[in-house]
């Protein structure tokens, strides 16, 4: 299998015909073998009996999965993932304002030699207030944090190299920082404008309260992608520079103790430096936790972030 679609799938039984001509008019020129995965994440219309029915006349192509409930964005892209048989991975939205005309060219792109391309919806049909602005804040922490320049990651088009996606599981909301993990694995990482349509049917599943959960997320990104398999460094670090402080800070105590005669356990620097002492000793000692849990996670068995209600068209055992 030379590429796989993997897209989920929430509440878009109006959109889903109108996507699978879209990617019939793309796909059946390419000349290339291909499999469209989509995801049903717990739709509470009539979605999933549209994608059996579109399943049941095009076996070869067309897979479902079906999730016993909404487990979001996230899972539904893992485990389209774990299942997707191709060496080239392209995600895309079925809310129909990704434009499947655009995954020529992003093959095209990988061809020149690239890992991974990803779409930056240049002229975005949203709503200037409510996605556009907070986006583009987003879009700019995310890059300065990472140091992995991005005019839009939460641009779900995006097109994959299947072995830059090897070695990192995704949970909670992490599919927007996929191409931060590529590059930690030394990804070739390129953009690329995409068309964006406004949407026709449906309505969105993000508000405002998005940004504020891409900021929590990339505190954990951060710390997964500097420090996931050194975490000392991180509290040891941490943990060092309090004691430092604390010793400087003893130091200045007791030397104005021996030349001005002022009481040392009378200052609230006192406390101050004692506290900042056990806080440093504290987080040593959680950083070598921390080292412990690093080497469980490590060797442990994996767990998929996800159940499955049905399976159409695939093996019962996923990819490894």
């Amino acid at each position: 299998m030379e590429l796989s679609l993997i897209i989920p799938v929430y509440n878009e039984q109006e959109n889903l015909p109108l996507l699978f001509e879209a990617i019939y008019k793309v796909m059946n020129p390419l000349n290339r073998s291909w499999e469209a995965i989509l995801v049903d994440d717990g739709s509470q219309d009539n979605s999933l009996s549209v994608l059996k029915e579109y399943a049941q006349k095009d076996a070869p192509h067309v897979r479902v999965i079906s999730f016993r409930r909404n487990f979001g964005q996230t899972a539904a892209i893992a485990a389209g993932l774990d299942y997707a048989q191709g060496e080239t991975i392209v995600l895309l939205d079925a809310d129909m304002q990704n434009d499947p005309v655009d995954i020529p060219m992003m093959l095209a792109k990988l061809d020149e030699g690239y890992d991974l391309v990803s779409g930056w919806r240049k002229s975005r049909k949203d709503n200037a207030l409510t996605r556009n602005f907070p986006s583009m804040i987003a879009n700019w922490i995310i890059s300065r944090v990472t140091g992995v320049h991005l005019h839009d990651y939460g641009c779900t088009l995006k097109a994959y190299r299947r072995d830059v996606l090897e070695g990192f599981r995704l949970y909670g909301e992490m599919h927007r920082f996929i191409p931060v993990y590529a590059s930690s694995v030394g990804a070739k990482i390129t953009e690329m404008p995409v068309t964006h349509h406004p949407r026709k049917f449906g309505k969105t599943k993000y508000g405002l309260e998005r940004t504020a959960k891409v900021v929590l997320d990339l505190f954990t990104v951060k710390f997964l992608v500097a420090f996931a398999s050194k975490p000392i460094y991180l509290f040891g670090g941490t943990g060092g520079l309090f004691m430092v402080v604390s010793a400087i800070t003893m130091i200045y105590l007791f030397l104005r103790r021996f030349f001005f005669f002022v009481s040392v356990t009378g200052s609230p620097l006192f406390q101050v430096s004692v506290m900042l002492f056990i806080l440093g000793f504290q987080s040593i000692l959680m950083g070598l936790i921390a080292e412990l849990l690093v080497r469980t996670y490590h060797e442990s068995q994996r767990k998929p972030t996800y159940t499955i209600r049905t399976i159409i068209n695939l093996e019962q055992e996923p990819r490894d």
